[in-house]
């Protein structure tokens, strides 16, 4: 659950960074190819950010987190780079979670 959250994670903030440069390339830099190179990585982007959402709602969901906490961790894949760092503080916060409830109990 934490590991498919963080991959999608990255993903997102990745192809979110490329969109953005795209963008600066097609719009203030004026560059050939731009284009296509946006609407590929844009598509992606939105598609992927789909199963972002999924992933970090369910793992806000059994994170138990509040509802303030669970839009600004679903937002995150919309702000460029912001996703790097709420993925890093998701992750500190939950690991030791996910931890505590993998250990089965002695003789289960």
């Amino acid at each position: 659950m934490l590991t498919r959250y963080r991959v999608m994670a990255y993903v997102t903030a990745v192809l979110l960074v490329l969109l953005t440069l795209g963008v600066i390339g097609k719009y203030l830099l004026g560059m050939d190819g731009a284009a296509g190179f946006t609407s590929v990585v844009g598509i992606a982007h939105g598609w992927l950010y789909i199963l972002y959402l999924i992933f970090a709602f369910d793992l806000g969901q059994k994170a138990k987190w509040p509802l303030g906490k669970q839009i600004w961790v679903l937002l995150a894949g919309t702000v460029p780079t912001a996703a790097f760092f709420v993925e890093r503080k998701v992750t500190r916060e939950v690991a030791p979670l996910v931890k505590e409830e993998g250990a089965a109990p002695v003789g289960a």
